[in-house]
């Protein structure tokens, strides 16, 4: 790959670099007086800083990893979720997807549009979409791909409007990934394992100090895998993965990280299962003979030609200095590229698209199903970017200040090619489909694309104050984005009629033609407010309001005419969420409990009830969540929570297929927990209950297709033994007792993920 190409992404915003280096070289003078190399673990807030953006500390940790966090996670108003790789680890969880698990509410929930599958991580979280709302070490990460975490320290869920800490995000959080950096610990760690399913993994961690560089080290983590689906026949994941950190100056007063990032993944997508003769499912016509008769959950009615290829690079240089043990400048820089080549074997099980035999409409082996949807993906996604902040701990009178400022400039592209295809898909056995099925069907590139391109300039300033000896502390923000996006589109004309036509004009049919030209630009102000009571210091009880803001484009570069949500005529979309709740650090600090409150409301959405104010749809989310996450004793630990939901369409037309005002792939209720207890003799004895409330589907034209999903409980449990202080041997068990249930579903209510079934997985552990 060249990066070089990623330059013409930021011309439009070279004069921002200048502002944002000045930045800086104003912010130094002013705190250079107290610097000195000789500084080592510098004191800010109260918080020692270390060279790692995460301590290891068992499932609890205890701040974020992002500087414009200015408190620990017990006096921070708002409910941020911490996951630890110790916990993943212990599940064996190897994608962010099975780490969110750990998460009540949030999860992969909707299987795609009508004709369509999602792809990578479709993730929802409280009510909304929260895809493109993914980071990694406060850096957004693009891509319609399953990210591995095999270089991930921990997984940060931050629920609640994220604009004023990350600019334009989803209306209900965001999702930090934090990245594995090189320490002065010389060590080596892994993992092999095996499943009954097919499962083939390897990781490697390795952090070596150099010898002939004071305070330098060089990690390098390892990623090699090739494993079946349990439960699916066919779909397949095979990945590659190589990490490297170089870290420079490590625990002195001025450090630097380069860190590059190479994943390729080699994987055989998942088209789903028809959804016949589900529960709520009803037959269309010529379907009759089809009740209670449900499909093989593990049928694969893709082909051989199936493919989701993907490769990501990146490359991440992090430099920090302390002038004092109360201020500190960072900088953060990424070039990075992720590209797909996606094809999958959709499907819509509708009454036209299954047949049988007319003579003898009960023979269930001769009905065959239309391949009639192959989902199609080029995609190619760029970004560079630099963010500085300024952290400094001062005081006005009595009153103590933890402020945080900075500014990022960033440039964001996005590449979809167009394609045509020839000849068509061999039809499916229902019952019994093949993937050795041969056909004429190719595809090629069209010279069409759609390219969108978002540049932002951003300032932020944070600051906690801290009243009558930190009885009282008061968390403001502010953030300030300027963006523009620009969005092109070209198809191949075919003077079609209804959907998928696109008017010539007075070109010839088979020409390609401009659909879209298309820009916005605009300013952001985003902001939170937050207030932190302490009665004794392990206890905090809190109350917060934030507004954030997501512009047209804002989630996929993609602008569009009409009455959309991505028309550059139109408002941002606003989300304002107040929370309330109280954190108690009990056990001398070793347990956490967490209860909160919050309502979100989702304003300047399209109301196509309402052409005369089309912007006047909103929608709410109400509830509460509980959660415990730390050591009960030495030996036991827990992590668990419970989250509690309504939704509401508040003004616009139903989205709910059932007719309801609630929102879609939204669980009311869910669970998630996971406990462990270690004897003395080494054996280690864990397990976690997950529950997830039925589901409501979208709305659309489908007939006969279940209207939701069913609850579902599935119990997970680990035996491990510690054979000596550098080898531990594990067993993981999942789904126990081997509950079916229907993980998600898509809009139209034709397709389903199937849960994953009974399965077990085997592991060494090693670490010296």
């Amino acid at each position: 790959m060249s990066f070089l190409r990623l330059r013409e992404t930021m011309s439009a915003a070279a004069p921002a670099y200048l502002a944002l280096s000045c930045f800086g070289l104003a912010a130094s003078p002013a705190a250079a007086q107290d610097g000195g190399q000789e500084a080592k673990r510098p004191v800010l807030g109260g918080v020692t800083v270390t060279d790692t953006a995460i301590e290891d500390d068992g499932y609890k940790i205890d701040k974020p990893s992002s500087p414009k966090f200015t408190q620990p996670l017990r006096d921070t108003p708002q409910t941020i979720q911490v996951i630890s790789k110790e916990l993943f680890n212990e599940q064996g969880a190897t994608t962010l997807t099975e780490v969110l698990r750990n998460s009540p509410g949030v999860g992969t929930f909707y299987a795609g549009e009508n004709g369509n599958t999602t792809s990578g991580d479709a993730i929802r979280m409280r009510g909304f979409d929260t895809s493109n709302s993914i980071f990694v070490d406060g850096i957004r990460d693009l891509g319609s791909v399953s990210r591995d975490i095999f270089n991930t320290e921990a997984v940060e869920v931050q629920k609640g409007p994220a604009g004023t800490d990350n600019g334009r995000t989803a209306p209900t959080g965001a999702i930090n990934l934090v990245s594995k950096r090189a320490t002065l610990e010389s060590a080596l760690s892994g993992t092999l394992s095996v499943g009954v399913d097919g499962q083939r993994r390897v990781t490697a961690d390795v952090n070596q100090t150099l010898g002939g560089l004071s305070n330098s080290a060089l990690r390098l983590n390892m990623l090699w895998q090739d494993s079946d689906v349990p439960g699916r026949d066919h779909v397949a994941n095979q990945r590659l993965g190589l990490a490297a950190s170089l870290g420079l100056g490590l625990e002195t007063a001025t450090r630097a990280y380069l860190n590059l990032l190479y994943v390729d993944q080699d994987n055989i997508p998942d088209g789903y299962v028809p959804t016949i003769a589900l529960p709520g499912w009803e037959p269309q016509a010529g379907q009759e003979a089809l009740v209670g008769h449900p499909v093989d959950s593990e049928n694969f009615y893709g082909t051989r030609k199936d493919h989701d290829d993907v490769k990501a690079q990146m490359a991440t240089l992090i430099i920090e200095h302390d002038f004092s043990d109360s201020v500190r400048l960072s900088n953060i820089a990424r070039v990075g590229e992720t590209k797909q080549d996606y094809l999958l074997t959709a499907f819509m099980s509708t009454g036209s698209n299954i047949s049988g035999d007319p003579a003898n409409p009960d023979d269930l082996s001769a009905y065959t199903m239309t391949r009639g949807n192959p989902t199609i993906r080029e995609a190619t996604n760029r970004i560079l970017t630099n963010q500085l902040n300024l952290r400094a701990d001062f005081a006005t009178g009595a009153i103590e200040h933890n402020l945080s400022i900075g500014a990022e400039i960033t440039g964001e592209k996005q590449i979809i090619y167009g394609h045509s295809s020839t000849g068509t898909l061999p039809v499916a056995n229902l019952y019994n489909p093949d993937w050795n099925d041969t056909s004429d069907f190719t595809y090629s590139r069209n010279g069409t694309a759609a390219r969108g391109k978002t540049n932002t300039l951003a300032f932020y300033a944070f600051d906690t104050a801290k009243f009558f000896d930190g009885l009282l502390l008061v968390t403001g923000g502010v953030r300030v984005d300027h963006y523009k996006t620009t969005y092109f589109n070209t198809a191949v004309c075919n003077n079609g009629t209804g959907r998928g036509a696109v008017p010539c004009g007075t070109a010839p049919v088979g020409s390609i033609v401009t659909t879209a030209d298309l820009k916005a630009k605009d300013t952001l102000f985003n902001w939170k407010l937050g207030a932190v009571l302490k009665p004794s210091e392990p206890v905090s009880l809190y109350v917060n309001y934030a507004l954030s803001q997501q512009p047209p484009g804002g989630e996929n570069f993609t602008l569009a005419a009409g009455n959309s949500a991505n028309n550059p005529d139109f408002a941002p979309q606003k989300a304002k969420t107040i929370e309330a709740g109280v954190k108690w650090d009990a056990l001398d600090g070793a347990l956490a409990f967490n209860a909160a409150v919050f309502q979100t409301k989702v304003l300047n959405e399209v109301n196509a009830a309402d052409p005369s104010d089309i912007q006047s749809g909103s929608k709410r989310v109400r509830g509460f969540e509980l959660s415990v996450v730390g050591n009960i004793t030495d030996a036991w630990s827990i992590s668990a929570g419970y989250g509690h939901q309504k939704t509401k369409v508040t003004n616009g037309n139903a989205v709910a297929v059932d007719g309801s005002s609630g929102l879609t792939y939204a669980p009311d209720d869910s669970f998630s927990s996971w406990t462990s207890y270690r004897t003395p003799f080494g054996l280690e004895v864990a397990g976690g209950v997950r529950y997830t409330s039925g589901m409501r589907r979208g709305t659309d034209g489908a007939a006969g297709t279940p209207p939701r999903t069913e609850g579902y409980t599935v119990v997970d449990a680990l035996l491990g033994y510690a054979v000596n202080d550098n080898f531990k041997l594990r067993a993981n068990a999942y789904n126990l007792f081997d509950k079916d249930y229907v993980a998600a579903i898509n809009k139209s209510g034709y397709r389903y993920v199937p849960g994953q079934p009974q399965t077990f997985l085997f592991s060494a552990d090693f670490r010296f």
